[in-house]
């Protein structure tokens, strides 16, 4: 029996969390009484008693949690931004090459963020066989469902007198400063972070993230991608998919409740779209989480997740 640690359950990724782990039967919650649940000293004794702690809390939070950690056993997954770009912890997107390995020996374990994944899932393994250069200057837009902004913008977007802008796809990160910056030009090796343009729009769940390349900007063709993608993207969770767009159209919903990801190639010879489907709140967040606790234990890697 695993005993589990959610710091910071009340909020979306910790509530999805919580009630995915509350149906494993071997898997034992440590809760806090809503009275505890802020109160530092209750917290400390919560996450040195756990076997896994998950952080679902803002980052100077995160970074307080992890210096609270006595016991050199618990085995920690940070869902904020705190230690993604931290070379001390690994960051959890198993399906890259060698990270399976490096998460399962590790008990510092940096969540993915939402964007990122999708991006990463894409550039990563591009550059990585040299078929994109560290120095290119890409570009990368992602419409996201409105529960990826929390309780608050779930509210907003749930109200009955919501603002009418709010029934058109929303842009934002316009500062080109957006949190998962940093991690998607990291993880990826690239030298100059992409023109990345957010969105968000008036459903629940479901991403797609687009990566748009000229020929020139890959060192070798179409299909060398997509052979690339086939080789590393064919397992239980994220999956190589050929050119199934909906009769010329591509819905960021369509992995809504599933915490897979599908990663297609489209365009032509001459400019191509590289695109990742998932949901945000799955393999973009707590699915992600659970995967990772999941290699970390040794359980099933899919065990409490939707396929």
């Amino acid at each position: 029996m695993y005993k589990v640690f959610i710091d910071g359950s009340a909020g979306t990724t910790g509530l999805k969390i919580e009630k995915r782990l509350s149906a494993q039967s071997d898997i034992t919650l440590i809760k806090l009484t809503e009275e505890n649940r802020k109160d530092l000293s209750a917290r400390k004794e919560a996450l040195n008693a756990s076997d896994v702690a998950f952080l679902c809390l803002p980052d100077a939070a995160a970074i307080e949690a992890v210096s609270l950690i006595e016991n050199k056993n618990v085995k920690v997954i940070d869902t904020s931004t705190a230690h993604r770009v931290n070379p001390e912890w690994t960051y959890g997107f198993p399906e890259l090459k060698g990270v399976r390995e490096k998460i399962a020996s590790s008990n510092r374990i940096a969540n993915p963020g939402c964007h990122a994944s999708g991006f990463i899932a894409l550039i990563n393994p591009l550059v990585d066989a040299g078929l994109i250069d560290k120095t290119a200057l890409l570009t990368c837009f992602s419409i996201t469902g409105y529960t990826g902004g929390g309780k608050k913008m779930i509210a907003e977007y749930e109200s009955e007198d919501k603002p009418l802008l709010y029934g058109a796809p929303r842009q934002y990160g316009l500062t080109q400063t957006h949190k998962h910056l940093p991690e998607m030009s990291a993880i990826c090796g690239l030298e100059n972070a992409p023109a990345f343009c957010p969105i968000v729009a008036d459903y629940p769940r479901g991403m797609e993230v687009t990566v748009p390349l000229f020929k020139s900007q890959l060192k070798g063709s179409v299909e060398d991608v997509k052979n690339i993608y086939k080789a590393i993207y064919n397992g239980a969770l994220v999956k190589y998919v050929e050119e199934n767009a909906e009769g010329g159209f591509l819905s960021a919903s369509s992995m809504a409740g599933k915490d897979g990801m599908e990663v297609s190639v489209f365009g032509n010879g001459d400019r191509i779209l590289l695109v990742s489907r998932f949901d945000n709140l799955g393999k973009g967040a707590s699915g992600a989480a659970i995967q990772n606790m999941n290699i970390l234990l040794g359980r099933d890697e899919t065990a409490g997740l939707e396929l």
